[in-house]
C-alpha cells in the first residue's frame, strides 16, 4: 500500500503552473516533491519561500524542487509571482498525485477532524526511488533539513 521508501515512483503527468510535468522527465536528477494544504496561506507561504531561497543550493545538489497542492493553475500562477518561486507548482485540483503519495489524511483543522492534505515531503533519487519522506511536516528549518540530507 503507497509507496515505500526504495521503491520506484510511478511515472505520472500533471499540470503546473509551467506546463505538464512528468516525473521521468527528471531522471537522473534528485527530485523534491513537496505537498503542501493552500497556496497563500502563512506556513505554506514560509515553506515555498524557504524552498526558494534555497533553490540554488538544491541545483548545486543535482536536485529540482516540484511543489503540489489542490489550488488551481491561476492560483498557483499568482503563488508563484507573488513570491517569485523558481520551480514549478502541481495543480493537482483531481487529488491523483496526492492520492499516489497517500497525502489525504484526515486532520485536524479548527478542532474538527476533517480530509485534508497533510504537508509532507518525498525525495526521489536519479533513479526515481523514494529514498526520503517526511509527514506532518513542521514547516521551520524544513527545506534546510531537506538541502541537508542531500549532503
Amino acid at each position: 500500500m503507497g509507496i515505500k521508501i526504495g521503491t520506484t515512483v510511478t511515472d505520472f503527468v500533471a499540470q503546473s503552473n509551467k506546463g505538464p510535468i512528468s516525473l521521468n522527465s527528471y531522471a537522473g536528477k534528485y527530485l523534491v516533491i513537496y505537498f503542501y494544504p493552500k497556496d497563500n496561506t502563512p506556513g505554506c507561504t514560509i515553506e515555498a519561500k524557504d524552498f526558494r531561497d534555497l533553490y540554488a543550493q538544491f541545483q548545486q545538489k543535482n536536485c529540482e524542487i516540484i511543489g503540489v497542492s489542490r489550488d488551481s493553475l491561476a492560483s498557483h500562477t499568482k503563488f508563484e509571482c507573488k513570491y517569485e518561486l523558481p520551480f514549478p507548482l502541481i495543480a493537482d485540483t483531481d487529488s491523483k498525485v496526492c492520492d499516489l503519495f497517500e497525502v489525504i489524511n484526515n486532520k485536524s483543522i479548527f478542532g474538527k477532524t476533517a480530509l485534508g492534505l497533510v504537508r509532507s515531503t518525498f525525495l526521489l533519487d536519479p533513479t526515481g526511488k523514494l529514498i526520503a519522506e517526511s509527514r506532518n511536516v513542521k514547516v521551520a528549518e524544513h527545506a534546510q533539513e531537506v538541502v541537508d540530507f542531500l549532503r
